[in-house]
């Protein structure tokens, strides 16, 4: 199937048209753009609005893992690892380019402990019932230490295998927007909502908003509004209605990225004891190693959270205690966090493990419908759940959901090698630019594989507006080596110039932006 091409200006002139929109949807992460192929792919007329680019908050900042979650396990929330799991099945059959079977290893230093994690994963087997991936058993010391070179070996009894799912938080973002496009959606990033419309029975029929690269303002009438915004979600329920109470109790998590040779595996490391409580996981990642996360209680929501000194130590401090050369401060590549949209509690327990990872879906009596919650394994299910609601809600015709079986865009297999596995069949559409022009074979960096062509099919096809939207969410370079990003920077901001037809001021003010952005991702070296 060939690429749908993202192209903004045509998205624009559609939102101007004069029309009823079925559904109208608030927010371009995991769940808004879940809605929009879940929307589309039943045959409503869909669009989707983001105020920043698409992913840009908690969707690229995941632990890119497709998982039931086995500390839900732990925790006795059977109902959301069982449903998770299901996802996850799902995930892999639709979109095989961007998730694949990760097997993880977890270190025992006592036979009690090995016991206790083998009989736990096995409930995690059977859970999975026919999308089972893998069967856990238990592996010898010897085969731990060979299979994680880089673990401690003193008093360790041996481990644990299991197996769960790894993707691409942000491709899979970009593919489902593609997705949404190619099934008749619209979807525009840097567009944000600034008021709901209502009619004269104060019910929403409506959304305005500002296109923030002209300043243009716009509204769209709809018969139904969906709120996803995540951990902004309680901004869009104050423009509804001034007594509103906060949705949302934001959770930092926090991540670092160093060499893979700290692992020196294709496993994945699970740490299952931390000191507050979570597990710490190390996971190859685009040939990098990827260690997180962390769950501090954050007060205030941004698009762009800091981590923490205190969440960079406890990461560093943690993997210390399992592997025998650990990564120090001066190591670290990218550090990046994302805030969890977690119901906000109602007692006085201020612990965010103690409250609910499971979605939360309400309509608020003008029909605003609202969606929080969540993890990236269920989006699926989270919009299926939100389109079903919007069916009552606005009174659309009944449509069956289809995304149990629709295949995301890229699907292919089997699937290549190295990145541009994560391009799926767009891989093609790339090579073709590079037949008609060679010059956009050249590498955008000694250090990394991507080539000009990549640049110019984001702008081309991915809606990629910004230095920052090719380097940190179409390429992934910030979050695995800033520094590197940076080194790539003025070659990039260069080639997309030329595609959006800028000048060299636009190119000198967007890598200033991105140089600022980028500070933010290496951490002091102390």
């Amino acid at each position: 199937m060939n690429s749908p091409r993202l192209d903004r200006n045509t998205a624009l002139q559609r939102a101007a048209a004069p029309s009823q929109w079925d559904l109208a949807i608030i927010g371009g992460g995991a769940t808004g753009l879940g809605i929009a192929v879940d929307a589309a792919t039943r045959g409503y007329s869909t669009i989707l609005l983001e105020q920043h680019d698409f992913a840009k908050g908690t969707s690229s900042r995941s632990t890119k893992l497709v998982h039931g979650g086995v500390r839900y396990l732990a925790m006795g929330d059977i109902k959301l690892v069982y449903h998770a799991l299901y996802e996850r099945g799902l995930i892999f059959k639709n979109a095989p380019h961007l998730a694949h079977i990760q097997s993880f290893i977890i270190p025992c230093y006592s036979f009690f402990d090995k016991w206790k994690y083998l009989i736990g994963l096995k409930v995690y087997d059977w859970l999975a019932g026919r999308y089972r991936i893998g069967i856990s058993k238990s592996v010898s010391k010897r085969e731990t230490a060979d299979q994680i070179p880089g673990i401690k070996t003193n008093r360790l009894k041996g481990g644990v295998r299991y197996f769960d799912g790894q993707f691409d938080d942000a491709r899979l973002a970009i593919n489902l927007a593609q997705t949404a496009a190619q099934h008749g959606g619209v979807v525009l990033n840097y567009c944000k909502v600034t008021e709901l419309l209502k009619d004269d029975r104060g019910k929403v029929a409506g959304v305005g908003f500002t296109d923030e690269e002209t300043g243009r303002r716009f509204t769209l009438n709809a018969k139904v509004v969906v709120n996803a915004t995540g951990v902004f979600v309680d901004d869009i329920l104050q423009l509804d209605t001034d007594e509103h109470r906060s949705l949302v109790r934001p959770s930092q998590g926090t991540h670092i990225v160093v060499d893979r040779a700290f692992l020196g595996s294709s496993e994945a490391l699970m740490i299952p004891k931390t000191s507050d409580g979570r597990v710490l996981f190390g996971i190859p990642w685009h040939d990098h190693l990827l260690l997180g996360t962390t769950d501090t209680p954050i007060a205030t929501h941004s698009l762009e959270p800091r981590p923490l000194d205190t969440e960079i130590n406890f990461i560093l401090e943690t993997a210390a205690t399992y592997l025998a050369n650990p990564p120090q401060r001066k190591d670290v590549l990218s550090i990046f966090a994302g805030l969890r949209p977690l119901a906000a509690p109602t007692g006085t327990n201020e612990s965010t493990k103690e409250i609910s990872r499971d979605h939360k879906l309400m309509v608020n009596p003008s029909g605003l419908i609202t969606i929080t919650g969540g993890k990236w394994t269920t989006y699926r299910k989270m919009a299926e759940e939100t389109v079903d609601k919007a069916m009552e809600t606005g009174g659309l015709t009944p449509r069956a959901c289809r995304t149990k079986t629709v295949k995301i865009h890229g699907h292919q297999t089997p699937v290549q090698k190295g990145h541009w596995a994560y391009y799926g069949s767009d891989a093609s559409g790339i090579q073709a630019l590079v037949d008609s022009e060679p010059a956009l074979a050249e590498k955008l960096h000694a250090g990394f594989d991507h080539i000009a062509a990549q640049a110019v099919w984001a702008v081309r096809h991915e809606m990629a507006r910004t230095l920052e939207d090719v380097l940190a969410r179409r390429l992934r370079i910030l979050f695995l080596d800033a520094a590197k990003s940076l080194e790539m920077a003025p070659k990039v901001a260069g080639i997309m110039a030329a595609e959006l037809g800028k000048d060299t001021a636009w190119i000198a003010a967007q890598i200033e932006q991105y140089t600022m952005l980028a500070a933010n991702y290496l951490p002091e070296r102390k």
